[in-house]
């Protein structure tokens, strides 16, 4: 009798403990995921926390750029007011213009009537100017097609220089040496020269001579401004007595030694130097007369511009 109720109590005692362990790995388990929840709910509050401070900063940036956008604003209706009064002053002084005279609307048209005149003149020159290059450059062809014909190259060169044709002859050519008479071969050079320049009674023609630095004394030679003088001269008499060529269009001068083309150190350079130019130019008067508009000939009539 008294064993039956002490195995009542050992099983009773043995199914409490039993319960119990399972409760507390129910309640460990529980916990375990509660603490997982927890970690969860403080990363999203970091997360916010964060979030947060991200919009606080962009909030600072907008209120930072609405306090530049007004500053500059206030700068923009300082200017416009300014511009304004700027406006204001121009359009008062252009009333007080519209109130010009009479009389000073007639200088205005005077003045461009001026301005026509000079423009028009300007047209004048430059055909003139082109005239005379076309006029200069047909005619050094002409020379150098007359004088090619039997005539060493080194001998004679023609050049065009604006409105100048030069022609530098060899003393070789023209003179015997240490003289100033012409030579024969020389006279059909100047007959050449001559003829063509007959044909063109607006061009004055002047003779320079040109001699090297050897000193020369004579009894009709003193030295080499003589010499130079005196051969421009034998050939400005050539062109006059003998090719009939006006005379009031002729100019004679010596150079003497100077203006030499390359220094006299060698017999050859004193040949190159020892020469005779010829000049073709427009009468001096022709240039006075471009200076005076009223003198030139209205070249626009005849399509010159």
């Amino acid at each position: 009798m008294h064993k039956l109720p002490i195995l009542l109590l050992v099983m009773l005692v043995g199914l409490t403990s039993c319960v119990s362990k399972k409760k507390y790995e129910s309640l460990q388990t529980d916990l375990a995921s509660r603490d997982e929840l927890l970690a969860q709910r403080n990363q999203e509050i970091n997360r916010y926390a964060q979030q947060l401070a991200e919009c606080e900063r962009r909030e600072m940036q907008v209120q930072s750029r609405l306090e530049t956008a007004q500053a500059q604003a206030t700068i923009r209706e300082e200017q416009i007011a300014d511009l304004r009064k700027q406006r204001d002053a121009q359009l008062e002084q252009v009333g007080d213009l519209t109130v010009l005279s009479q009389g000073a609307n007639q200088n205005i048209g005077n003045t461009l009537k001026q301005l026509e005149g000079k423009d028009r003149y300007i047209r004048l020159l430059q055909a003139a100017k082109s005239k005379a290059d076309s006029i200069n450059l047909a005619l050094a062809v002409n020379l150098k097609s007359a004088l090619k014909d039997g005539i060493e190259d080194e001998d004679v060169n023609i050049q065009v220089d604006k409105t100048v044709v030069y022609i530098n002859l060899s003393d070789k050519m023209l003179y015997k040496s240490g003289s100033y008479q012409i030579t024969d071969r020389a006279s059909e050079v100047l007959a050449k020269i001559a003829s063509i320049a007959k044909d063109r009674p607006n061009l004055e023609i002047m003779v320079e001579g040109y001699t090297d630095n050897v000193p020369i004394n004579s009894a009709c030679v003193k030295d080499n401004w003589d010499l130079s003088v005196l051969r421009a001269t034998a050939v400005v008499k050539a062109l006059q007595n003998k090719y009939n060529i006006d005379p009031n269009r002729l100019v004679a001068a010596g150079r003497g030694e100077y203006n030499q083309l390359v220094d006299n150190s060698t017999a050859e350079n004193r040949s190159i130097n020892r020469r005779t130019r010829i000049i073709l130019l427009p009468k001096l008067n022709q240039f006075y007369d471009l200076l005076d508009p009223s003198k030139v000939p209205d070249v626009t009539a005849e399509g010159g511009k």
